[in-house]
């Protein structure tokens, strides 16, 4: 930590630093805080969501937005003239707006579907570059697309937003894509599970019981019957009501934890197994629900800083609307239902 003042902080940078966990996070904020790196982070995910509250606000969010079509024209015409093995070839372009709508505005995209071009065209004198010719041989080639551009992570995103959207023929063609690409099928079963809860949650509880045993039918199944039961999930999902209250519960009950640390349990929810514990108060007037008209009684459960903190708000649906009617019966007047 001792360092001469002209000595620079050593720069950490971090790869899609949303796949690390929030204790992960977490040990890196004291050496962001005392100087000791210059922390550098690249996510194509939301930052607000996957990086901890605490290590965003002590750093500056730039946002990398897609090429537009001139700097795309500028690196196509850099690359075929410049680069070493694109350079041997012979080149003739005709049409562009297929190869930089299928670029996605990636620099890295773009050059991956030259190369795809190059090799495709082995042995030939000239490689003609049209919308035609660039949409064939990318729907030869998803699989070699996928794998060489990365193209699975956007495929996935639109199959789960198309699920999330309630659209169920998206939800299905962005499917047959992942399944015609060889994406592996226990990778696509296990993000409707996690889709099942996050995003439809208490508005169908039996949605997870289906995503549930879509993952075990699969992995005993296998391809090829295994991509019908991955449809009927699919689309199964995509009609389900939806709702996010669950997701958002625990994403703002561990916020409140991380805010409020280590409050203390209080004494009538204690465990007392030994007569000490009971003597000093631990369990003393906690009441039994069982014992109570519809098992019922009103009781603090919460710590008593942080009491009458409402964190569970349930969804605008069928299903949460009954529960709702619930608990402003019981629950009304202490947290505000």
């Amino acid at each position: 930590k001792q360092k001469f003042f002209n000595t620079p902080n050593t720069i950490l940078f971090i790869d899609e630093i949303h796949r690390f966990s929030k204790s992960q996070q977490d040990s890196l904020l004291s050496a962001v805080e005392q100087g000791v790196i210059t922390l550098i982070g690249a996510t194509t995910e939301n930052p607000s969501f996957e990086v901890i509250s605490p290590l965003l606000s002590r750093c500056q969010v730039y946002i990398l937005n897609s090429l537009g079509e001139g700097d795309l024209k500028k690196l196509l015409e850099n690359a075929l003239k410049n680069d070493t093995e694109l350079k041997k070839q012979k080149f003739i372009i005709k049409e562009t707006d297929a190869l930089f709508r299928f670029s996605g505005g990636d620099a890295r995209k773009l050059l991956n579907i030259l190369e795809l071009l190059m090799h495709s065209y082995i042995g030939e004198n000239k490689i003609i570059i049209d919308n035609k010719t660039v949409t064939d041989k990318l729907q030869e080639n998803i699989s070699y697309y996928d794998k060489k551009g990365e193209m699975h992570y956007d495929i996935i995103s639109a199959f789960i937003k198309s699920v999330r959207g309630s659209d169920p023929n998206a939800a299905v063609y962005w499917l047959a894509r992942m399944i015609e690409g060889g994406e592996d099928i226990k990778f696509i079963a296990r993000r409707l599970l996690i889709l099942a809860a996050e995003d439809i949650g208490l508005a169908n509880p039996n949605a997870l019981l289906l995503a549930n045993n879509c993952f075990q039918s699969v992995n005993i199944i296998g391809m090829p019957e295994a991509r019908i039961i991955l449809s009927q999930t699919a689309i199964y999902l995509a009609n389900s009501a939806k709702s996010n209250s669950a997701y958002m519960a625990i994403k703002d009950a561990q916020e409140l934890v991380q805010q409020t640390g280590d409050l203390p349990v209080p004494l009538h929810l204690r465990n007392a197994p030994t007569k000490l514990m009971k003597n000093i108060g631990y369990g003393a007037d906690y009441h039994y629900a069982h014992q109570y008209d519809d098992n019922f009684i009103d009781q603090e459960y919460l710590p008593e800083k942080i009491s009458g903190k409402s964190i569970y708000k349930s969804g605008n649906n069928p299903n949460e609307n009954k529960s709702k009617d619930w608990l402003k019966k019981r629950w009304g007047k202490r947290y505000n239902w």
